[in-house]
């Protein structure tokens, strides 16, 4: 089929064929950068909320804890300011009230929570276990679908490290009052040092993220399709001006050629002018349209040399058919007369 076809859309067809191997493979890398970039932004911010909690925790445990310590006691009420990671999910609340940081969650999932609502899912408990399990892994991060949204997660093992946390964490007799007048003698005990209890944890949301690379990843895309439908019509009008077009009269001219169809007169011939157009040209065309003017101009000669030979015998052929006819005419006279001197020369002997 493709032998059936003409230059141009022979070779419109290569190009668009180029053109779509072209913008798949730019699609799928393109997209994979996108993607990959957008997983990075989202790793960062998480990185980054992690590192200011830890901030916080720590300016609660070295700074806020020591002052409020001695108040557990005398206190009715426990004082949760006490606690790092009550610190950390205030500070956390205030931040994700802000627009760019909606839908962000913190989280201290512990496996027996002083506070249930710190207790933690069935997809926290399975990172506590391998964190259990795995005493180097110090951070595991991912994405997971989280109520219907896909969002990034990174999470570190909560170990207990402080043996002035387990007044409050390893048997109600030793807590404060105050501790266990608010939140009972049924949980958050029995935690060991250095033993994971449980996971921090951040949520970021990450779909309006790779929505955005998605819609980046189509523009650049969209662009590249432009691009290319330009410059395929751009090259098929060079093609046709630059070299079929001048194509053409050459192949005109060779046909007649070939059938013997040349007007006999050389400044009648229309593809022999279109064909001087193109000699012009410095470039290969033009070099390959001298090559057929001259061979043409030779045809040309050859044929009026021809013509003017045939012109020549023609009137030779008729002088000589001339003198024939008057020799021819001559030789009957002279018989005739001959024949008439025999017939007089008879009678007069008769």
């Amino acid at each position: 089929m493709l032998k059936n076809l003409k230059l141009a859309p022979k070779f419109t067809l290569f190009l668009s064929l180029v053109f779509i191997g072209a913008i798949i493979l730019s699609g799928v890398t393109l997209s994979k950068v996108t993607e990959h970039r957008a997983e990075r932004e989202v790793s960062y911010n998480a990185n980054l909320l992690m590192k200011t909690m830890n901030s916080v925790r720590s300016y609660t445990s070295n700074e806020v804890s020591p002052l409020l310590t001695p108040q557990l006691d005398t206190q009715p009420k426990f004082l949760p300011q006490v606690i790092a990671s009550y610190a950390a999910k205030r500070v956390f609340e205030a931040i994700s009230d802000q627009e760019e940081y909606e839908g962000y969650l913190y989280k201290d999932a512990v496996l027996n929570p002083t506070n249930l609502n710190d207790k933690t899912d069935e997809f926290e408990a399975e990172l506590v276990k391998r964190f259990q399990q795995d005493s180097t892994l110090k951070e595991l991060s991912g994405f997971i679908d989280r109520a219907g949204n896909q969002v990034f997660y990174i999470t570190r093992p909560l170990v207990i490290k402080e043996p002035s946390c387990l007044r409050c964490h390893s048997t109600p007799a030793a807590a404060p009052k105050s501790l266990l007048a608010t939140y009972g003698s049924k949980n958050g005990f029995g935690w060991q040092l250095n033993e994971p209890i449980g996971v921090q944890a951040i949520y970021v949301p990450s779909e309006e993220v790779f929505s955005i690379a998605r819609q980046l990843a189509s523009l650049v895309i969209g662009i590249f399709i432009a691009i290319f439908a330009i410059v395929i019509v751009l090259i098929n009008f060079l093609l046709k001006r630059n070299v079929i077009e001048p194509i053409r009269p050459m192949a005109r001219l060779a046909q007649k050629i070939s059938n013997d169809e040349l007007s006999s007169d050389q400044t009648t011939e229309p593809d022999l002018e279109n064909l001087g157009k193109v000699a012009k040209n410095s470039d290969e065309l033009g070099h390959l349209a001298r090559i057929f003017q001259q061979m043409a101009n030779a045809i040309y000669a050859r044929k009026q040399n021809f013509t003017q030979q045939l012109e020549e015998l023609s009137i030779k052929s008729e002088e000589l058919n001339s003198h024939a006819s008057a020799k021819t005419s001559k030789i009957a006279y002279l018989k005739a007369l001959q024949k008439k001197a025999k017939t007089i020369r008879m009678r007069d002997e008769g």
